[in-house]
């Protein structure tokens, strides 16, 4: 017998966060539900006005190379760049300002400009996988490089104006905000309990089997139990891994096959090409070592249901607290019972 929504309303607590998650699924019985389902837009292979099909100018005039599968290249609207113009030091403690160093790229997923990572082949997103670990690997060696986040915002509902099938890498020089959290929390829960908190998220997982989406041999991905968006994903490798320069080809591999069957029963759950951001968590790249923190792939798709956008409002932007509509058994209960059989011919 299915639970009452009344009695889907209590407060989960976000242990990387280290705050408060509410959730309350009695909600989406309120009046107003928001904005109507974002469908993408019918485009074809090539588009002559897109400035990432192959062949076409860039914004600066630049022409991109009749490229066949992955193409990377530096972003021309970099936020961080190593030619950014210098800054005198502010010499203050609480107003601060320097150069914004680093390195901005864009990685073309596929030269056809109407196909997502969802509807490829597998083996064509593992190419994709493989180009970051690539890039990974330079970034290490490039003393200016402290962190680097490769992200990648699908769809109209977050935002994106282009649909050809593609991703950003920022490589700063200093260390991102999140994963700066996660290292110092992570590092705090070994000093106290003599355990890793990433392994006890995972074995939790396996244990309660709810939320689990896709595992194989080296990968797993889930819906978290403090899942703040419905239909939040975390995917990690199952081995000791800060950053994905020291994946083994296998391990690459399953944990490439684990996101490519999230990201298909999101699409087959509403019947559409999925909008989510996706990131990429990993450990700095500045020298030193991270052994409490373990790398994973978080998707955080915008919508809680179909035509329902999940909009941060008070609580979330002003006070730093999430309020959840839906629960996250619920949601991953929905995803598991998609057929993947039934998944369209991949291209």
């Amino acid at each position: 017998m299915s639970i009452p929504l009344h009695d889907k309303w209590e407060k989960r607590w976000h242990p990387l966060r280290e705050e408060w998650v509410v959730y309350s699924a009695h909600r989406n019985s309120r009046p107003w539900q928001g904005a109507g389902l974002i469908k993408p837009k019918q485009s074809s292979e090539y588009e002559p006005t897109c400035y990432l099909c192959p062949g076409n100018a860039r914004v600066h005039g630049k022409k991109n190379p009749a490229y066949r599968d992955v193409f990377i290249f530096d972003n021309d609207h970099p936020v961080v760049g190593m030619n950014a113009p210098t800054v005198s030091p502010s010499g203050q403690d609480l107003y601060q300002k320097a150069s914004a160093k680093g390195i901005a790229k864009v990685v073309c997923y596929d030269p056809r400009h109407n196909i997502t990572l969802s509807q490829m082949k597998r083996e064509q997103v593992e190419k994709v996988f493989e180009a970051f670990q690539t890039e990974m690997i330079d970034f290490e060696k490039n003393p200016v490089i402290a962190s680097v986040l490769i992200f990648e915002n699908k769809g109209e509902a977050v935002g994106v104006s282009n649909p050809h099938p593609h991703c950003q890498i920022y490589a700063t020089d200093f260390p991102f905000k999140l994963v700066s959290q996660q290292l110092q929390i992570a590092d705090a829960y070994q000093t106290t309990h003599h355990k890793n908190i990433y392994d006890e998220i995972i074995t939790r997982e396996k244990s309660a089997g709810t939320r689990i989406l896709a595992e194989n041999e080296h990968a797993i991905a889930f819906i978290p139990f403090f899942a703040r968006y419905a239909y939040e994903v975390m995917i990690f490798p199952k081995g000791n891994h800060q950053t994905l320069i020291t994946l083994r080809k296998e391990e690459l591999k399953n944990l490439t096959a684990a996101f490519h069957e999230v990201i298909r029963r999101l699409d087959m759950n509403f019947q559409i090409d999925f909008p989510y951001v996706m990131s990429i968590m990993q450990a700095p790249v500045n020298g030193n070592t991270y052994p409490n923190f373990r790398m994973h792939l978080w998707l955080q798709p915008p919508y809680r249901q179909p035509g329902l956008i999940k909009y941060l409002a008070g609580p979330e932007i002003g006070a730093g607290n999430f309020m959840a509509d839906t629960l996250p058994e619920d949601k991953a209960a929905e995803l598991q019972s998609i057929n993947l059989n039934e998944y369209a011919l991949e291209r």
